[in-house]
């Protein structure tokens, strides 16, 4: 049996607070649960929160560099969000300017999934879980 009992948030940094908060909470639709100023470092931390009640924390801190997405770099690869009508929400990104891969069908699966990034570039992934 794990100690370990499920993800709590993931962290990410981004460049511009103002417009990655807009994309979590206003494209994607994420509930915003709270925003700090940490003048001792000169950061935000913005604190979104999934409809399965996970988070998402938003940091900003001054000239933090770009991460390497391609080629892919070692660490994290991309974060997925699953839906359960991934047409849906490609018609919702799209609408809002934010281009998606071609649907992808998991070999191991059979979910229909795509990727698309976020402002700063991070990838993000769609996971369809659904009856089909």
């Amino acid at each position: 049996m794990s100690m370990i009992s499920g993800v709590h948030h993931v962290a990410l940094i981004v460049s511009d607070i103002m417009r990655s908060k807009y994309f979590y909470v206003d494209v994607l639709g994420f509930r915003l649960e709270a925003e700090n100023y940490r003048a001792e470092r000169d950061s935000w931390k913005v604190d979104v929160a999934l409809p399965d009640g996970r988070q998402l924390e938003l940091f900003s801190f001054p000239q933090s560099p770009e991460r390497p997405s391609y080629p892919e770099a070692q660490g994290l690869r991309h974060l997925a969000f699953q839906c359960e009508d991934i047409d849906l929400v490609i018609q919702h990104l799209q609408q809002n300017k934010i281009e998606c891969e071609p649907i992808r069908i998991d070999p191991y699966t059979r979910a229909r999934f795509t990727f698309f990034s976020d402002p700063d570039g991070l990838p993000l992934e769609l996971y369809e879980l659904s009856i089909r």
